[in-house]
């Protein structure tokens, strides 16, 4: 179930978020929703503290069609 949420933010900080918004592709929502993902991701991790960098890649390739076998198969021909 869906439910919508309200908040009050910086104008600045919603102009940069609309424009990665429309770079990324992603909607607002996806973005926010996401987010909140990665704090319940981070929650769950069982006190092992995630980088930032590991955390902005957290869901990269949900969408994706690439399967771990072809990322085997890209790590052998890379390092042949």
């Amino acid at each position: 179930m869906n439910s919508k949420l309200t908040l009050r933010l910086d104008d600045e900080l919603i102009r940069n978020a609309k424009r990665y918004s429309s770079k990324s592709g992603k909607s607002l929502s996806r973005l926010v929703a996401d987010y909140f993902a990665l704090i319940d991701a981070g929650e769950k991790a069982h006190g092992r503290e995630l980088t930032p960098r590991v955390r902005s890649l957290f869901g990269a390739l949900a969408d994706s069609s690439v399967t771990e076998q072809d990322y085997r198969r890209h790590l052998e021909e890379k390092h042949r």
